[in-house]
């Protein structure tokens, strides 16, 4: 892929999904008031306003605040700045595991734009699930990290056998 083509890819999934992620988490601050919920579909589909100060499902909340920082915002930066360097220049990269590195870069970046931007906190409003089986509460850059993920697991897999026989 060429090099101008693949940076116009990065930055419109970066952009797209980084946007969508902020405006989504702007809506919920401005007009739901914390842990507020609404319930949608038959119960399926829940919005709750919650303000997360750790990671996935509240993991390292209990942290000091130091390490905390350190961590999420210090640690999960330069992961994010490494994900958008092998998206945009690593050699010898599919379309696939390009599109995967982005979505991982663009969900990680939605959420450390809202731990720098609100002491730390990441916006968390959406909950799925049926009866007493539910999700924990998470957001868009979440959702985005999770195709990201799952992407990447497909995209080097699939790359990886053809990889292996063209060195026979």
């Amino acid at each position: 892929m060429r090099n101008l083509t693949r940076l116009l890819l990065v930055s419109t999934i970066l952009v797209g999904c980084v946007g969508c992620d902020q405006l989504s988490k702007q809506v919920v601050r401005t007009q739901m008031m914390l842990t507020e919920s609404h319930s949608y579909l038959g119960d399926t589909v829940r919005l709750v306003y919650v303000e997360n100060t750790g990671a996935f499902l509240g993991l390292g909340d209990s942290l000091p605040e130091t390490v905390r920082i350190a961590f999420l915002q210090g640690a999960v930066g330069l992961v994010v700045l490494g994900l958008l360097w092998a998206a945009t220049l690593a050699r010898d990269m599919t379309r696939w595991q390009i599109i995967a590195l982005a979505l991982l870069a663009a969900g990680g970046l939605g959420n450390l734009i809202d731990r720098v931007l609100y002491d730390g906190r990441v916006t968390d409003f959406l909950n799925v699930g049926v009866g007493s089986l539910r999700t924990g509460i998470f957001n868009i850059a979440d959702v985005v990290e999770v195709i990201g993920v799952l992407l990447f697991l497909l995209a080097f897999r699939s790359a990886a056998p053809s990889e292996s026989r063209a060195k026979r």
